[in-house]
């Protein structure tokens, strides 16, 4: 119990200092990493993130390494921030270098940037573990994030970094939005694509920067790829799923903080993206129109709906009905006794289906060259494919209705 008030203190801000301020900052963090990583998301290029991150281990060894050469502890983020920018730029531009100037893919690119750039990095930090003032310095902590210790001038950062990626995404999230939607279209209106591409990518770096600290540079890619694949469950709409990965983002990192906050030796970063990715679970089930419940909704109703027809067309010519299910079904709805036999309304309702059988034969035959022929599907009330007068006029030639038999 006291982990749950201890939970509520953090949640509200009113834990420790530190607590408070890892909460704000990672939660702008998550507001400026889900809207960023939406256009990636939508732009198919997810994966630039992962080499992009992976870019930024040998700039934060370098710059330690720098800062300690001239007499500094090493230990200053804004130092180690601005030595992570410059060579996540060089993975970058590497990326998009090989991409244009040789026959590798883009994939392909990323994985050599990638796996070379960690490599190096890794190689950094074992030397730096060899130097006098490295044994302490804490940089494994930027693998997979570290809030413990956490300085204002840290948090003021990070929150500042994240604001402005925020308002930079606010700035150009139409020609960003129209690049990733349809790169055709974007440049039929005049807009200089591999620009927006690049800004689109600079943000990538800002924010992956921005989150070593609390997530560290393994985690932040799901940061920026799980908030927009959860909004994508929810909307169709390009400025929804935007709109909604932020708030994803945001919401999973301020809980994920809180979370850690309230029991002590939970890791921040880890815990952050376990709860995106609990928000991504419960969006795969339950969004209303792509989940998975929905799913199964819709195909048990369509499964009803194909009893229902098939069931009325049996009453109407007077066969036996044997399906359980399609039993079921008409007597749900009133249509048989349950002795098998039609009531009055299931007796009209199957007159009807058996003649909008024989209107839907007239009109494929009078509609052959049309679109109207390719919507029968079986199911389709006649009456919303067609007007009242076409109805009319393959009433003529069909004839008078006939009621089904008792």
């Amino acid at each position: 119990m006291s982990g749950f008030y201890a939970f509520l203190d953090a949640l509200f801000l009113q834990a420790n200092y530190n607590a408070t301020l890892v909460a704000v900052g990672a939660a702008l963090l998550g507001l400026a990493s889900g809207s960023v990583g939406a256009f990636l998301f939508l732009r198919k290029r997810a994966l630039v993130s992962d080499a992009v991150a992976h870019a930024t281990l040998p700039g934060i060894g370098i710059a330690f390494i720098v800062m300690v050469a001239f007499g500094g502890s090493g230990r200053s983020l804004a130092g180690l921030l601005i030595g992570s920018t410059l060579t996540a730029g060089l993975g970058l531009f590497l990326v998009d270098w090989i991409t244009q100037r040789t026959r590798l893919a883009e994939d392909a690119a990323i994985g050599a940037v990638l796996s070379v750039f960690f490599g190096f990095g890794i190689v950094l930090l074992t030397l730096i573990q060899t130097m006098a003032s490295g044994q302490q310095a804490g940089l494994e902590g930027f693998l997979l994030g570290s809030t413990a210790g956490m300085l204002f001038e840290d948090a003021l950062i990070i929150a500042v970094g994240g604001a402005l990626a925020v308002l930079a995404v606010l700035v150009l999230r139409r020609p960003m939005a129209l690049v990733a939607f349809d790169v055709g279209y974007a440049e039929t209106l005049g807009i200089n694509t591999r620009r927006v591409d690049m800004a689109m990518m600079g943000l990538v770096m800002a924010v992956t920067v921005i989150g070593l600290k609390i997530v560290g540079l393994i985690l932040i890619v799901a940061m920026l790829i799980i908030p927009p694949a959860t909004a994508r469950f929810w909307t169709e709409r390009t400025e929804w799923v935007i709109g909604l990965a932020a708030i994803s983002g945001g919401m999973a990192a301020y809980l994920g903080a809180a979370i850690s906050a309230a029991a002590a030796d939970l890791p921040t970063g880890p815990i952050i993206v376990l709860v995106s990715a609990a928000f991504f679970g419960l969006s795969l089930f339950f969004a209303p129109g792509r989940g998975i419940v929905a799913a199964i909704l819709r195909r048990r109703r369509f499964q009803l709906r194909v009893h229902l027809r098939q069931g009325l067309l049996a009453l109407a010519h007077g066969e036996k009905i044997l399906e359980p299910l399609t039993l079921s079904v008409l007597l749900r709805n009133g249509f048989i006794r349950a002795d098998g036999v039609a009531t009055e309304s299931g007796r009209a309702l199957a007159a009807k289906t058996l003649r909008d059988e024989k209107r839907w034969d007239i009109a494929r035959r009078l509609h052959k060259d049309d679109a109207v022929a390719s919507r029968y599907d079986g199911l389709t009330p006649i009456e919303a494919v067609l007007t009242e007068d076409e109805i009319a006029e393959i009433d003529v030639r069909l004839g008078p209705p006939q009621m089904v038999v008792p």
